[in-house]
């Protein structure tokens, strides 16, 4: 067997899932990364140094290794790879969602704009260039409406304005917030709030039909001024038809952006006036997420996702029948986070599989909307949602946290 591609930076969360994944399926792989290790050279047909600012150069370099050690797939860990995983795909003639497709769903302007086009509701929404008078412009958008950088995820840079006021504070944070994230140009994208409930859709393109894998609830209350996402919890507590129109709207969404093949996550907000899309993003669930996800027989989603790309048929693969979840924890302010208190009380609580604390103690923490990182996650089971949701509560409780602000 032909390996697969894995394309991901060093600061990915998922390496190891993925190669683990790999050990677990006997599928061989490749990883290109942004850094070969030390050692990379002793093995030159398992480690790739791939430029993922230079897409060009490294998609000639990859079809120089496939010359010499040919390659089944190519899979993204997480959205820093999309594009140049979209890009090997296309010079390899491998089956995979088109790198426009890809760049339309990595920019949130372009989706509202192919949105609009194929007639998906939308929200109202605008571009404005950096240097725009914020102050100005805030007298001519309707409120409450929601201020976000095109090309971050995360929630990175999103937040909500409800007055003229809050606009013209917001609108240079967010533009503060693309430059120290490396954005030369950047530009702010500005659409109308959609208040409701809010959903994931993990989803799983073959050849243009979608197979949802699982739809999660986040029971906590998104409606800023930021938007951390915390709690993911399914199956969903939706009624059967209304989680129906959700998966029909993921569906019309991918087919508006000429996503057909490949992992997808999109987010939707469900109200009386229809289920309204948020985004959607070419990759599977981001960080550590993916561990609330477990499909019949043990067979992790990063097992699923490479054999898809290897091109088995995986449409028999079913999620478990227990009720799971994940919670991302948030960091309550900015500082040097010194301990993490309560980790073992946490996993004691029945139903919680697992407690990471994924930043190392020293470190610098920032909350969003300028940080992109959590201090760690909780997992849990349960029979059902509700019990799996108490549990990922009471043990985020149990929690403290040593930070020193000086």
């Amino acid at each position: 067997m032909n390996p697969i591609l894995l394309v991901m930076t060093t600061a990915t969360y998922r390496a190891r899932a993925f190669v683990d994944a790999a050990a677990r399926s006997g599928i061989p792989i490749v990883v290109g990364s942004d850094r070969e290790p030390a050692l990379g050279s002793l093995w030159p047909e398992r480690f790739l140094g791939l430029d993922f600012d230079d897409v060009a150069k490294s998609v000639r370099r990859v079809e120089a290794f496939a010359s010499a050690w040919p390659i089944a797939g190519v899979v993204a860990a997480e959205d820093d790879g999309v594009v140049l995983a979209a890009a090997i795909a296309r010079r390899l003639g491998l089956r995979h969602a088109a790198p426009v497709a890809v760049a339309r769903a990595r920019d949130k302007r372009l989706m509202r704009e192919a949105l609009q086009r194929a007639g998906v509701p939308s929200p109202w929404f605008l571009s404005a260039s950096a240097d725009e008078d914020a102050a100005e412009l805030a007298h001519e958008v309707e409120y409450p409406c929601v201020l976000k950088p095109p090309a971050l995820s995360m929630s990175r840079g999103v937040l909500r304005a409800n007055t003229p006021a809050e606009f013209a504070e917001a609108f240079p944070r967010v533009v503060q917030i693309m430059r120290d994230a490396g954005i030369g140009d950047p530009e702010v994208l500005v659409e109308g709030y959609v208040p409701g409930a809010e959903v994931a859709v993990e989803g799983l393109l073959t050849d243009g039909r979608l197979r949802v894998l699982a739809v999660f609830d986040k029971p906590d209350e998104m409606a800023g001024p930021t938007f951390e996402e915390t709690l993911y919890v399914t199956p969903t507590r939706l009624d059967a038809e209304t989680c129906r129109r959700v998966e029909a709207v993921t569906s019309d969404m991918c087919r508006a952006l000429g996503l057909d093949h490949g992992p997808v996550h999109a987010e939707l907000r469900v109200n009386d006036g229809g289920i309204w899309p948020i985004e959607i993003a070419p990759r599977s669930i981001g960080g550590l997420c993916s561990l609330a996800l477990r499909f019949r027989g043990g067979v992790s989603l990063e097992q699923l996702l490479l054999r898809h790309a290897a091109g088995e048929d995986v449409g028999d693969w079913e999620r478990e029948p227990a009720a799971s979840g994940v919670l991302m924890i948030p960091i309550p302010r900015g500082g040097i986070l010194h301990a993490v208190h309560g980790v073992e009380a946490a996993r004691e609580v029945p139903g919680v599989d697992e407690v990471r604390v994924t930043i190392p103690m020293g470190h610098a923490i920032v909350p969003l909307p300028e940080g992109h990182r959590y201090l760690g996650f909780i997992f849990a089971r349960a029979e059902r949602a509700a019990g799996a949701e108490s549990a990922l509560r009471e043990a985020h409780g149990r929690l403290s946290f040593d930070i020193h602000t000086e």
